[in-house]
């Protein structure tokens, strides 16, 4: 199956909107191909405000229409409690809210950005996928994240270099409480950083520390900023450590 024989099947769809560029590039394909489309970002405490800011301005450039639910995730104890399988909690308290807005407007097929290179093994959220109903036409037609960045590219989507990026919930230590204070302190500490030119990077959360892991670009760069860096951060948290591992592009 190509991607114009999936939508020539599913052509009045609602998608699972992330900003990222797996979600960009359905939501371009979906405006080529499907008769309708609509787009749903879901803003909760795990969102950082430039996700949704990168949501609009893609739904904008694409002329889709987008409808943004807030949601409490941090009601959710079995999502606070950050067991190792907090994604599926999460998820399914994401889609559950996705689903029931989609319906309302008349939508019964739900899209993600599921690409082919993804593995389901190393994606807890991927049972909440198949108990839902969602469909990844990404993966069925065997898109790969490599393919998906060039076809980004070549349908002019500003995000088609951008750095995957997961929630924030992804920086605190499984068993950890997750609370809104760390939450935050999270995005702040790493707000700061892009603000200093750092691009591909996470600040994980420690009670005594944060501990930095970053691309070998920003590792170079954090050589020329350190004070910088330990100034910013240090509103935040006590101490800064370096993860000495280089980050690759799409982890």
């Amino acid at each position: 199956m190509d991607i114009n024989e999936f939508f020539a099947q599913y052509d009045s769809v609602a998608l699972a909107f992330s900003g990222g560029v797996d979600s960009a590039l359905v939501l371009a394909l979906a405006k080529r191909y499907a008769k309708c489309v609509k787009a749903y970002f879901v803003k909760s405490q795990f969102q950082p405000e430039f996700e949704l800011n990168d949501a609009k301005a893609t739904a904008q450039k694409l002329g889709a229409d987008l409808t943004v639910i807030e949601y409490d995730i941090l009601q959710n104890k079995s999502v606070t409690a950050n067991p190792e399988n907090r994604c599926y909690y999460c998820k399914r308290d994401i889609l559950g809210a996705i689903k029931s807005a989609a319906n309302a407007d008349g939508f019964n097929t739900l899209l993600d950005g599921t690409n082919a290179s993804d593995n389901a093994d190393d994606r807890p959220g991927t049972k909440a996928l198949n108990e839902f109903g969602i469909l990844s036409p990404l993966k069925l037609c065997g898109i790969t994240k490599s393919e998906v960045r060039r076809l980004a590219r070549e349908n002019g989507l500003e995000v088609h270099n951008k750095p995957s990026y997961a929630c924030l919930a992804t920086r605190i230590p499984t068993g950890e409480v997750i609370t809104a204070t760390k939450l935050s302190a999270t995005e702040k500490a790493e707000n700061e950083l892009f603000k200093l030119g750092f691009k591909n990077f996470r600040v994980r959360y420690s009670p005594a520390f944060a501990k930095l892991e970053m691309s070998g670009a920003d590792m170079k760069l954090l050589s020329q900023k350190k004070q910088a860096v330990l100034d910013a951060l240090k509103p935040y948290y006590n101490s800064v450590l370096l993860d000495l591992n280089e980050r690759k592009d799409d982890e």
